[in-house]
């Protein structure tokens, strides 16, 4: 193996020798909050919470010397970060060492500063260091409140060599066909567009190449003459075919406005194979393969989202220990996507619910699965989903938001939705969305087909952004599932018919960079369930509110019973935005009787199912509370009901729903003993946007006596992997209760 140091030299001696080998290692890019300088955190082995320490001054970036280094210094950095401190810090290049200007020697601070400048020093790029004595530190690994982070791990590319990569068609045939699966390789530099030489080109440099621009995988391509009079910028491309990025190949670069020829040769060309998400003629209606053994969650776009995979039916998360591009790319690959363009850490994409498998995984790149790599089992000691894996993939570029726009708004982030379609004689026009039905479902496929994040809000009125001449509706009766590409790959009318003319009912929407996302505490509901027979004197209230079955107003109140059951739910908000009810405190509702404000009409459904599926049972909760009960250690309490305090659920918080309260029940008075299936569904009307709504829904197996009720397997509606799934949906009954 050779040494970070040796690895130096030899690094040194290629550029002196006109070879570029640009760094492979890892870093994560923190903007300053003060706008003049930033700073990150770089090098390998290490997690998002450590590194080296680079700073941007002077539009250069560089290190900072060891010297006199302390704690101290540590913690100022770190919260230039957006940590809350430093744990330690670390001399003599233990990430490595790195490139450019070593910007800061001899600093030293009391630890209180708001910034590095305001630390005594020798000033910047006054040094007499190597890079051998580059400084790092470790941050505590828990976030300054309002800090906006990135998290991320990518490519260190050397922009002076190389900023971009296209292809272009090789026939005017293929020009305007999306998406470009082959073509000529055309890179960007400063001085604008060049080739590259394909003498020696491989299939692994194609492999690359394609990974970059959101293919997994190449065809075999003869060598193509080309007849263009071009300048050849690259040359002797060497890749081993894993690398996530072209700058991570070995290559030789002609000086900038020179003329190289490319000795028996020509422009360099790839030929790629799409993903079935992205092949020509299909799907972008077709689903991913049932049998993935891996998947992405709460991503706002196609090809990003937290990384979980699949094992003995049930789905679980990923560690970030070590997660870098060759393991995310493994995953991108595997989904039909091209390699990584960024590894997250940190739970960039939300936390995850369920079970930890994998730890420390490092893969090469070329295996067909994550499963294949070399990792770690799980102890409940190694990680929390604080530190889940996300990644955001390379995926090709379609150009699905040139046919949709958002007008009127006041940020380009909102306004009402128009699309642009064919009419009826063939020429395509602008023309609007009818708002009937609208919800947040069809407002997150708006924002991720126009690249603009996560929903924050579907709207289904939108007179106060009339500033459009479009009055014509296109699309009516939209009903998406949530992850679809475009919004015409929704379910819609074949014939417009929108039951409130006119644009001022015409659909719009919010979207933001993040969003919430609830899920229940599957377990809970199971520990807690029980009968009780509630007298009807004590039931006026939850009658008033509709908790009861219909058969109670024939009861003989006050007299009597009826028998409910019961259950406690916590509410987990697990996404990057606080969960706050759509109506401001203005628009709630004051219910007199139980003396609280409901500030959504409908919150959770409770359903009891027979074993076909039909409903026996049902109840509904109103969000006559929703606030912060408990949060995870370091979080703050945001909302409190009492005194009309603001509602809502903060990130990393949860609400608590007791058994005991009114409402928390389903009203089975009438169902008969036997076996059925408990629904829980949280929000179920799509009122408030998350970045999630598949594990809205939670499920259990019910064996009823007659005087007791038994709960098993329950577990949130995303959580299992299809096949098993459908095996709960063909769930024979329990014929005892000895329940396994």
């Amino acid at each position: 193996m050779v040494s970070l140091g040796g690895l130096w030299d030899m690094v040194i001696a290629m550029v002196l020798f006109g070879v570029w080998l640009p760094s492979c290692f890892s870093q994560t890019t923190s903007p300053s909050q003060d706008g003049k300088i930033k700073f990150r955190l770089a090098g390998y082995p290490r997690k998002h919470n450590e590194g080296r320490v680079e700073v941007f001054y002077n539009g250069e970036w560089g290190t900072i010397c060891d010297d006199d280094f302390t704690l101290a210094n540590a913690h100022v950095l770190c919260h230039h970060l957006g940590f809350v401190e430093a744990l330690s810090w670390s001399h003599s290049a233990k990430y490595g060492p790195g490139t450019g200007k070593i910007w800061l020697d001899n600093v030293m601070c009391g630890g209180s500063e708001n910034s590095i400048e305001k630390c005594v020093s020798r000033g910047w790029g006054n040094s007499d260091c190597t890079h051998q004595e580059d400084a790092g530190v470790v941050c505590k690994d828990e976030r300054l409140p309002g800090f906006a982070d990135s998290n991320i791990i990518e490519m260190q590319v050397n922009e002076n060599r190389m900023k971009n990569i296209r292809l272009r068609p090789l026939s005017g045939a293929h020009v305007g066909r999306m998406p470009v699966t082959e073509g000529v390789i055309e890179v960007k530099f400063k001085e604008g567009w060049g080739h590259i030489c394909n003498t020696g080109w491989t299939t692994k440099n194609s492999r690359v190449v394609c990974g970059m621009m959101g293919f997994p995988s190449q065809r075999t391509m003869g060598k193509k003459p080309s007849s263009l009079q071009t300048v050849y910028r690259i040359h002797s491309v060497a890749c081993t075919g894993n690398e996530a990025h072209l700058s991570a190949c070995s290559m030789e670069f002609s000086k900038a406005n020179s003329s190289a020829s490319c000795p028996d040769g020509g422009a360099a060309v790839v030929s790629c194979v799409p993903g079935p998400l992205f092949t020509q003629g299909r799907a972008r209606r077709f689903k991913l393969n049932p049998m993935s053994q891996v998947r992405l969650k709460g991503g706002a776009k196609t090809g990003e989202g937290r990384v979980e995979v699949l094992k003995e039916s049930e789905w679980g998360t990923v560690c970030d220990d070590h997660w870098n591009l060759q393991s995310a790319s493994v995953v991108c690959r595997e989904l039909g996507f091209g390699t990584a363009k960024e590894a997250l850490t940190g739970a960039k994409m939300g936390q995850g619910m369920g079970p930890i498998y994998m730890n420390e995984v490092q893969c090469r790149g070329d295996e067909k699965s994550l499963w294949d790599c070399p990792h770690k089992n799980i102890t409940a000691k190694d990680c929390k989903h604080m530190e889940d894996a996300s990644v955001i993939c390379n995926i090709p570029y379609m150009g699905f938001e040139k046919s949709i726009r958002l007008t009127g708004g006041r940020t380009r982030l909102e306004g009402r939705v128009e699309l642009l379609l064919s009419t009826g004689s063939g020429v395509r026009d602008w023309g609007l969305v009818c708002g009937d039905g609208w919800t947040s479902r069809e407002a997150m496929v708006v924002c991720r087909q126009l690249g603009l994040g996560h929903a924050s809000s579907g709207l289904r009125e939108t007179w106060y952004w009339d500033s459009s001449n479009v009055t014509e509706m296109v699309l009516s009766g939209v009903k998406c599932k949530g992850d679809e590409m475009t919004l015409t790959d929704c379910q819609h009318h074949s014939v417009v018919s929108c039951k409130r003319a006119g644009a001022q009912f015409s659909a719009g929407v919010i979207c933001s960079d993040t969003a919430s996302d609830l899920v229940l505490n599957a377990p809970l509901v199971e520990q807690t369930v029980y009968i009780e027979d509630r007298p009807l004197h004590l039931l006026y209230c939850a009658a008033e509110e509709n908790c009861l079955a219909k058969s109670a107003a024939q009861a003989n109140w006050p007299y009597g019973h009826r028998r409910l059951l019961r259950f406690s739910s916590v509410i987990h908000n697990i996404g990057k935005a606080d969960f706050r009810p759509r109506l401001g405190r203005h628009s709630w509702v004051w219910h007199e009787c139980h003396r609280h404000y409901h500030s959504m009409d409908i919150f959770t459904y409770y359903d009891l199912l027979s074993l076909n599926g039909t409903k026996v049972a049902d109840g509904h909760k109103a969000s006559f509370c929703l606030e912060d009960t408990e949060c995870h250690e370091g979080v703050s309490k945001q909302y409190e009901c009492a005194n009309f305090g603001e509602q809502g659920i903060t990130v990393g918080c949860w609400d608590l729903y007791r058994h005991d309260i009114d409402c928390q029940w389903i009203d089975i008075t009438d169902v008969k003993p036997g076996n059925y299936i408990l629904q829980v569904i949280i929000n179920p009307n799509f009122e408030v946007a998350e970045s999630d709504f598949t594990n809205n829904a939670m499920r259990c197996y019910c064996k009823y006596d007659g005087n007791r009720v038994w709960l098993h397997k329950c577990h949130l509606g995303d959580s299992f992997s299809e096949e098993a799934e459908k095996e709960f949906e063909h769930y024979p009954g329990q014929l005892n209760n000895k329940i396994s």
